[in-house]
C-alpha cells in the first residue's frame, strides 16, 4: 500500500542507522582500489550556510558514486579552527575563542550530518586541537632545520592607536583603517618569520601529472610571475651599490632616471637636506596605501625627487633618483631603472615631472622616434639605437647580446626574476599555533626541542583594550628556559598563519589519533595522494599554492613522497543571494539551509543544489525553484510505493524502449558524475522517471525490463538523494545498504537506438524529417527519402541529379 513521503522521518531514521553501523568508516583494504576525496574544510563560523551545502553535497554525491564503482573511498571532514574571526568574536562577546570555536564545531557537525553526507567522522581533524598543532609546530621545526624557515624585518600594517600589528583582514575600507578602532593604518617594519617558498618557484610552475583546471594553473603561474632578464649593478654618486632586475636589459641606454620604493633602505642615505621634508612626507603617505592600490596601472603617477643621483653603468651617465609608490620593496629589488621611451608607466611619470625621454629601440619601417614629440611609449621591438657599442643590433638578438656585454664588463649577469615572495607566516595574535622558538640573550634564536611539543596556548588570558595579543603580556607563559644553555629565555609570542595549519590537514585525516608522527606511514602509503580535491577557486594563489609548496618541501625532507599532494582539483561556483550579491549576515540576505530542510527535507535541498546550477558556476538562490525537485521526488515516491498492479501486457517494443532509456540514462549519469556535471544528472533522472510512468501505463509492471528499471533507478539516485534511495531500496526488500551496492552495469547494446530521425533536404533546404531503422543501407535510406510525400511535392516527378546520404544525419536531394 502507498504511504506518504515524510522526509524528516526518513532522513533521521537512516542517518542514525548509518552512524550506528559505521557505514562510511574508511579502512585500509588492499583488495580494493582506493579513492581519497576531500572537500575543503570550513572555518567554524557558527552555522552552515548555503555556500557550504553547495560545496559539500555535490562532492559527497561524487564520492558516493566512486564507492559504488568499487573504490574504497575515504571522504573525511575537519575544521580550520584557528584565526582572526574567532579572536574578534571572543573580544566582542567577552568569551574565550576556544569556547566559541568548539561550540560552533559541535553545531556544524550536527548540521553536516543532517545533509546526509558520507563523511568519515572517525577521521575528524581540528587545527586548534593541541594534538593537531603539536605537529604543525613539528613541521615548522623541520622547515627550520632544512633552512626553509627564517626570520627577517618586513613591513606590516600597524595601528598607531592600538599599538599593534594588523592582519590583512583587519584593515578595512578604501581609507584603510583599523577594524577595531577606525584609526588610519600605517606601514611599519617588524621582524617576522618567513618560509622560503621562492626556492620552489620553478617547480610550482610545473603542473605535469595533475588534473587541475586551467584557470587555477593560470592564476598560479601569474602569481609566481617568472621572468627572464638580467641583474644590473648601479651605484649612487656616493658609491653605494644597488641592483635592479630588468627583463629588457637592451634598453639600459634609455634609462634616464631611477626609481626606488619609498621604503628602500638607501632612501634615507641619498636624500639631500633640501628634499628631506618632501621625501619624509611622501614616505608617510605611501605607508597608508595597500600594495594592490600602489600597483594599479590606471592611477595617477606620483613621486618625489630625493636629490640623489646614480651612475648608469653602461654609459656612466649621471641620472636622478626618485621615489614613487608604484615601486614596491617586496617586488624585485625595490629599485627600477626607468626607460620612459619604452615603458608607459615610466613615460607618464617622465612627462609629469619633465624628465628626459630617450628612444633606444627604433621600430623598423617607422619614422625615427623623437623623445620630445612622442605621445606614448613605443613598443620595444626593432633595432637598437643610441646604445653605444650595441647600436644596430636587431630585436631577436638584442637581449642576449646585451647580457653578454654586461657580463663581460662585470656590471651585470643573466637572471631570473619572480613576482612570488616568500611566505610571511607570523601573526601577532593569540588564537593560532604558537611558533616553537625561544630567544636567549646568550644563544640567540633557539628551536624548542621536539619532546617539548606541543607548546600549548594558555587558557587564562586577558584581552587588552588595545587588541594586542595576550601572549605578549601573559605573566608566565612566555617565560621559559633556553634549550641550549638552560638560562632564562623568552618564547616567540607570534603565532602561525592559519594557512600553515591547512597546508597539511589532508595528512592528519589519515590518522588523527596517531601520536608517534603527524600521520601513520601505513595509512599514507595506502591513501596518498589525494585523488579528488574540491573547493573554491578563490584559494588558487594562497591555500592551493601553499599546500603544493608544503608537500614538495616534505618530499625533499623524506617525510612525504611524490611531487604533488592532490591529483585532481575541481572548483565549484558560488551560490549568491536572491539579489545576486554574496550572502552576508550584515546584508541580511543569508539563506538558512536548516529552514529549507525542515520544510522540504535534506534530499530535496541536495537535489536542487545539483539541478538548479552548473556546479562550476553557481548563481543566485531561487527558493521557489525547489518546487520542481520536490514534485519530482514525490512522483518517484508514488511510483515505487503504490501497489504494482495492471502489469504484464507491455509489448516487446515498450519493454525494449524502457530498457533503452534506462541504459542511456545510466551512461549519461555515470559520465556526468565523473565530470562533475550534476545538473544534467538530475535532469536525466527526471526524464527517465517520465518514461517509467508511461511504461507503467502501457503494462510494463512485472516484466524483467520493469524490475531492472526500478533497481537501476534507485541505484542511480543513491549518490544524489541518499536517504530517499535507501528507504525505497528497503521498501523493495533489497539488501541493506544501497550505498554498498555496485553501480549498475551498462549494456551498450541495450542503449542503442532502434530507429533514428534523419533530416531530408532538397537543394540544401530542410523539407522533411523521416524515421528509419538503425543500420539501414544507403540505397534503402535514399529510397525512403524519395518516398516521402513532402519530398515528392518538391521533386515534382523530376529525376534528382544526385542524392547525398550522410549516415545517421541527413539526406540531401540535389535537383
Amino acid at each position: 500500500m502507498s504511504k506518504k513521503y515524510n522526509p524528516s522521518k526518513v532522513e533521521a531514521k537512516w542517518q542514525a542507522k548509518w552512524e550506528a553501523d559505521g557505514l562510511y568508516a574508511a579502512n585500509i583494504d588492499d583488495a580494493r582500489p582506493k579513492h581519497y576525496a576531500i572537500t575543503m574544510l570550513p572555518y567554524p563560523s557558527g552555522d552552515l550556510h548555503m555556500g557550504h551545502w553547495f560545496a559539500m553535497t555535490p562532492s559527497d554525491a561524487r564520492a558516493r558514486f566512486k564507492r559504488m564503482q568499487g573504490f574504497n573511498v575515504m571522504f573525511p571532514m575537519g575544521f580550520d579552527a584557528f584565526g582572526l574571526p574567532a579572536e574578534n568574536a571572543a573580544i566582542k562577546r567577552n568569551i574565550h575563542p576556544k569556547e566559541w570555536t568548539y561550540a560552533n564545531i559541535a553545531n556544524m557537525i550536527t548540521q553536516m550530518k543532517s545533509i546526509g553526507t558520507m563523511f568519515d567522522w572517525q577521521r575528524v581533524a581540528i587545527s586548534a586541537d593541541p594534538e593537531y598543532y603539536r605537529w604543525t609546530q613539528w613541521f615548522f621545526l623541520k622547515l627550520y632545520e632544512k633552512g626553509l624557515a627564517y626570520r627577517k624585518w618586513a613591513a606590516v600594517d600597524w595601528c598607531p592607536k592600538d599599538n599593534t600589528t594588523l592582519a590583512r583582514e583587519q584593515v578595512i575600507g578604501e581609507n584603510r583603517v583599523c577594524e577595531r578602532c577606525g584609526t588610519p593604518v600605517i606601514k611599519r617594519e617588524l621582524e617576522q618569520w618567513f618560509f622560503k617558498i621562492t626556492d620552489y618557484a620553478d617547480e610550482l610552475l610545473d603542473f605535469s601529472g595533475i588534473d587541475w583546471p586551467e584557470a587555477v594553473k593560470t592564476l598560479q603561474t601569474n602569481w609566481i610571475g617568472r621572468s627572464e632578464g638580467a641583474d644590473v649593478s648601479f651605484k649612487t654618486e656616493t658609491g653605494d651599490e644597488f641592483v635592479i632586475f630588468t627583463t629588457r636589459p637592451d634598453t639600459l641606454w634609455g634609462a634616464t632616471f631611477m626609481v626606488l620604493a619609498p621604503e628602500h633602505p638607501l632612501v634615507e642615505k641619498i636624500t639631500t637636506d633640501e628634499q628631506r621634508a618632501a621625501v619624509k612626507e611622501y614616505v608617510a603617505q605611501t605607508g597608508r596605501q595597500s600594495d594592490i592600490d600602489r600597483e594599479a596601472t590606471d592611477r595617477e603617477k606620483t613621486g618625489v625627487f630625493t636629490g640623489g643621483y646614480a651612475i648608469n653603468p653602461v654609459n656612466n651617465e649621471r641620472i636622478p633618483i626618485w621615489i614613487a609608490d608604484y615601486v614596491l620593496l617586496t617586488y624585485g629589488t625595490g629599485a627600477i631603472m626607468a626607460v620612459p621611451a619604452h615603458d608607459q608607466r615610466d613615460f607618464e611619470f617622465a612627462r609629469k615631472f619633465g624628465l628626459e625621454v630617450r628612444p633606444v629601440i627604433q621600430p623598423e619601417g617607422e619614422m625615427l622616434l623623437d623623445g620630445d614629440k612622442m605621445a606614448a611609449a613605443a613598443a620595444h621591438y626593432g633595432v637598437m639605437v643610441n646604445s653605444g657599442p650595441l647600436d644596430g643590433t636587431v630585436a631577436d638578438e638584442a637581449v642576449a647580446k646585451t647580457v653578454a656585454y654586461l657580463d663581460k664588463q662585470k656590471i651585470g649577469k643573466a637572471a631570473v626574476g619572480y613576482r612570488l615572495r616568500d611566505w610571511l607566516i607570523s601573526r601577532q595574535r593569540y588564537w593560532g599555533a604558537p611558533i616553537p622558538m625561544v630567544y636567549c640573550e646568550s644563544c640567540g634564536i633557539q628551536p624548542v626541542p621536539e619532546d617539548q611539543l606541543p607548546i600549548e596556548l594558555p587558557d587564562d588570558i586577558e584581552w587588552r583594550p588595545t587588541g594586542e595579543s595576550p601572549l605578549k603580556f601573559h605573566p608566565s607563559w612566555k617565560h621559559t628556559t633556553c634549550p641550549n644553555c638552560d638560562e632564562p629565555a623568552i618564547r616567540e609570542t607570534d603565532t602561525m598563519d592559519t594557512f600553515m595549519c591547512s597546508s597539511w590537514y589532508h595528512l592528519r585525516y589519515l590518522s588523527p589519533g596517531y601520536d608517534k608522527a603527524p600521520f601513520d606511514p601505513k595509512e599514507y602509503d595506502y591513501w596518498m595522494p589525494v585523488d579528488t580535491y574540491t573547493g573554491g577557486i578563490e584559494h588558487a594563489t594562497m591555500h592551493l599554492i601553499y599546500t603544493r609548496f608544503f608537500h614538495k618541501a616534505l618530499r625533499d625532507m623524506g617525510i612525504a613522497e611524490g611531487h604533488e599532494p592532490m591529483l585532481q582539483l575541481r572548483n565549484q561556483g558560488q551560490i549568491l543571494s536572491h539579489d545576486g550579491q554574496r550572502m552576508s549576515k550584515s546584508r541580511g540576505n543569508v539563506v538558512d539551509p536548516d529552514e529549507l530542510v525542515g520544510e522540504y527535507g535534506a534530499d530535496a535541498v541536495r537535489a536542487y543544489l545539483m539541478f538548479g546550477y552548473r556546479w562550476s558556476e553557481g548563481g543566485p538562490w531561487m527558493t521557489e525553484n525547489i518546487q520542481g525537485v520536490v514534485r519530482w521526488l514525490h512522483r518517484a515516491w508514488s511510483l515505487f510505493t503504490e501497489e504494482q498492479t495492471g502489469g504484464g501486457g507491455a509489448s516487446e517494443k515498450v519493454q525494449r524502449g524502457l530498457r533503452r532509456k534506462v541504459h542511456q540514462t545510466l551512461r549519461k549519469v555515470g559520465d556526468d558524475l565523473e565530470r562533475f556535471e550534476f545538473n544534467t544528472v538530475v535532469s536525466a533522472m527526471m526524464e527517465l522517471l517520465n518514461q517509467m510512468l508511461e511504461a507503467k501505463e502501457q503494462g510494463a509492471v512485472g516484466t524483467s525490463a520493469w524490475d531492472e528499471a526500478q533497481d537501476y533507478y534507485l541505484r542511480m539516485l543513491a549518490p544524489v538523494v541518499p536517504h530517499f534511495a535507501e528507504e525505497l531500496w528497503a521498501e523493495m526488500g533489497k539488501p541493506y545498504s544501497i550505498h554498498t551496492q555496485a553501480w549498475p552495469e551498462l549494456d551498450q547494446d541495450a542503449a542503442k537506438e532502434d530507429e533514428i530521425t534523419l533530416v531530408v533536404q532538397v537543394n540544401g533546404k530542410l523539407r522533411d524529417r523521416i524515421t528509419v531503422p538503425v543500420g539501414l543501407s544507403e540505397a534503402e535510406t535514399r529510397a525512403r527519402a524519395l518516398e516521402s510525400e513532402a519530398i515528392k511535392a518538391f521533386v515534382d516527378g523530376k529525376p534528382p541529379k544526385k542524392v547525398i546520404v550522410v549516415e545517421g544525419k541527413l539526406v540531401n536531394i540535389v535537383l
